[in-house]
């Protein structure tokens, strides 16, 4: 049995993030970390290091895809794995991504008050009136409302792949993926092979 690293833990951030998300919405801005981090691996190293070893998420339909038996485990089909699709949700994930922070930036500049709801799927606005954001300014808390909004939704997009399909079927369609699919396209010249390499190949 092969030895657990401490890598192969980060599920558990990943759930965490979420729960403490729901208690503070401040805890919100740590998930820059999960866009940083795996943009800076395929710019520096050329690989998709971040989705095949450290993704939490990955790491977390996994588990309940596949050891909790969640998941159908069905192939995906063709259409969620083209390129039309994957860089046209690109697309669409980085509009709303930037919405985001042009709200973020007229409640910066005065031109709209902050607004305590947490969007799901882009649609269902969940008044948060219960967050604490009287220590910051204003703007700090509405992009932390903004980014728990666009994570909790990506989660919940995951986890009905997960159910409908493999359990890493997510990762096909991830946005980060795509993103650092293309750089590490860019950094060799040449078309990489788009898939995740986890130890189960849970999404091949």
């Amino acid at each position: 049995m092969k030895a657990k690293r401490w890598h192969d833990y980060l599920w558990v951030a990943s759930a965490l993030y979420l729960v403490l998300g729901f208690i503070n919405i401040l805890f919100a801005w740590l998930g820059l970390i999960c866009f940083l981090v795996p943009l800076l691996i395929a710019a520096i190293q050329g690989t998709k290091g971040y989705c095949n070893t450290y993704c939490g998420r990955g790491q977390l339909l996994q588990l309940l895809g596949g050891k909790l038996g969640l998941s159908r485990n069905k192939d995906i089909p063709a259409w969620l794995r083209s390129s039309w699709f994957r860089y046209g949700f690109l697309l669409f994930f980085l509009a709303m991504f930037s919405n985001m922070l042009f709200t973020t930036y007229l409640v910066f500049a005065g031109a709209k008050s902050l607004r305590e709801v947490v969007t799901l799927l882009w649609t269902f606005k969940l008044p948060w009136h219960w967050a604490n954001t009287s220590l910051v300014a204003p703007w700090v808390a509405q992009f932390a409302f903004g980014f728990y909004s666009l994570m909790l939704t990506s989660t919940i997009l995951a986890l009905i792949t997960m159910a409908l399909f493999k359990p890493r079927s997510w990762c096909v369609y991830c946005p980060m993926g795509t993103m650092t699919h293309t750089i590490c396209k860019l950094k060799h010249g040449k078309d990489a092979v788009y898939e995740v390499r986890s130890p189960s190949q849970a999404a091949s």
